[in-house]
């Protein structure tokens, strides 16, 4: 769940960030998210060389100061630890790859230790898991949350905002690869270490991919007036958005992403969701406006493409006005030639529904049901085989439907029609 993940990490970083420096040089929300748009392999020369504007990034005078620190003093943990996190914002906010290989770049004298300081770890940790690099990401976080028995893993263990992150990344990453009991191991160790409402967060995702979003909803709307902030009442009604979706009710979850976008108008993963809501509902007239202003972000502009593909369908307008497929074409096409397979789920909804190709849509859906097994992954396959003809292709993410216990409506739908097509085949 993503807009879950996203909001994650965002809560605790801000927590950490005030816990280890009052001062306001950087901005609160301190990780970045698990967004598909997020994505460069290797460092600054591996990524796109999209430059946002100047203007428009508020975080930019900051990010220009701590890098000329950096520059005269390249050991300066403190000022890499900030920029690292405005860089990572940034990357969150924009899902501009660029800005991932600047906070890689910003830890550069720490980046390959294995004893690196524990703040260290956790950055690259989230690096790692916005590229996909779930296992490495694991790796670190175990660093941080499993005892091994010397002074220094001891006191990554002392309770505090730290341990409170990584637990809490942990619990997202584990659930990306579907090993969820362990996830909610992750969480039922913030029972002593965190607020009613950030356990409750926690565990939300978690239990609406195992069958329990009714429950996981009533425990976290209910400790919802609990929520410290406007990032952490974002990241709450984020997580029930998500678990409306999951049992069908649509117009909830439009009412709580559009509170989301007032408390936190910069979040492109919540503008996504509201974008694939309206998308899924017919509404695809309502999705150029909530992109307007953020074609900088891959995944708004799919969903532009989509809604144009949408509307031309519907009015019979020709294919070369439909002007954001292009774009995203040419920026997927950048991203193969990095060799980048970060976005092959995006990949494979363009190639299915705007290319009208469902033989290179499953071939994309299958590759990234290898990585990460979300309801997001399991209906790009399912569609994808749907439309291929190839029922047998998704056994994958059926089989992984059947044993979570998920009630989504859009995906159930889906496996009864493969399900069908494989008993006529």
């Amino acid at each position: 769940m993503l807009i879950g993940a996203t909001f994650a990490l965002i809560a605790v970083g801000a927590t950490w960030e005030r816990a280890r420096r009052r001062a306001a040089a950087a901005p609160e929300a301190a990780t970045a998210p698990l967004a598909s748009a997020f994505g460069p392999r290797r460092g600054d020369d591996a990524v796109v060389a999209r430059v946002p504007p100047r203007a428009s990034d508020p975080a930019a005078p900051d990010a220009d100061r701590l890098r000329a620190q950096i520059r005269n003093t390249p050991l300066d943990l403190d000022a890499a630890l900030r920029l690292a996190r405005i860089d990572l914002q940034s990357a969150r906010d924009r899902s501009d790859p660029r800005f991932l290989g600047r906070a890689e770049a910003a830890l550069a004298p720490w980046w390959n230790q294995a004893g690196a300081p524990p703040e260290v770890i956790l950055l690259r940790a989230t690096i790692r898991q916005a590229r996909h690099e779930f296992d490495a990401a694991l790796v670190d976080l175990d660093r941080l949350t499993n005892p091994g028995g010397s002074a220094q893993d001891a006191a990554r263990l002392s309770p505090g905002p730290l341990l409170v992150q990584a637990l809490l990344t942990r619990a997202v990453v584990l659930g990306v690869k579907a090993r969820y009991a362990e996830g909610l191991a992750a969480c039922a160790r913030l029972d002593v270490l965190a607020s009613p409402f950030v356990r409750a967060a926690c565990r939300a995702p978690l239990l609406g991919l195992t069958g329990r979003a009714a429950s996981a909803a009533s425990e976290l709307a209910g400790v919802l007036d609990q929520a410290v902030g406007s990032v952490e009442a974002a990241w709450g009604r984020a997580l029930l958005a998500d678990l409306a979706r999951s049992a069908g009710d649509d117009a909830g979850a439009e009412a709580l992403l559009r509170s989301v976008l007032v408390l936190a108008p910069s979040d492109g993963a919540a503008r996504a969701a509201l974008c694939d809501l309206l998308l899924d509902a017919g509404r695809a007239q309502e999705v150029p406006p909530l992109v307007r202003g953020h074609e900088e972000d891959d995944g708004l502009l799919l969903r532009l493409a989509l809604a144009e593909e949408a509307l031309a369908e519907s009015d019979g307008i020709p294919p070369p006005s439909r002007g954001a497929a292009a774009t995203v074409a040419a920026r997927f096409a950048a991203s193969r030639e990095r060799g980048d397979t970060v976005h092959q789920r995006e990949e494979s909804r363009f190639a299915l529904h705007v290319e009208h190709d469902p033989a290179r849509a499953l071939g994309l859906a299958i590759a990234n049901w290898e990585v990460q097994r979300e309801p997001a992954d399991a209906r790009a396959l399912l569609e994808a085989a749907l439309a291929a003809n190839a029922p047998a292709s998704a056994r994958g993410a059926l089989d992984w439907l059947a044993a979570t216990g998920m009630s989504c409506p859009s995906l159930r739908a889906l496996a009864a029609a493969l399900h069908a097509a494989r008993s006529a085949s």
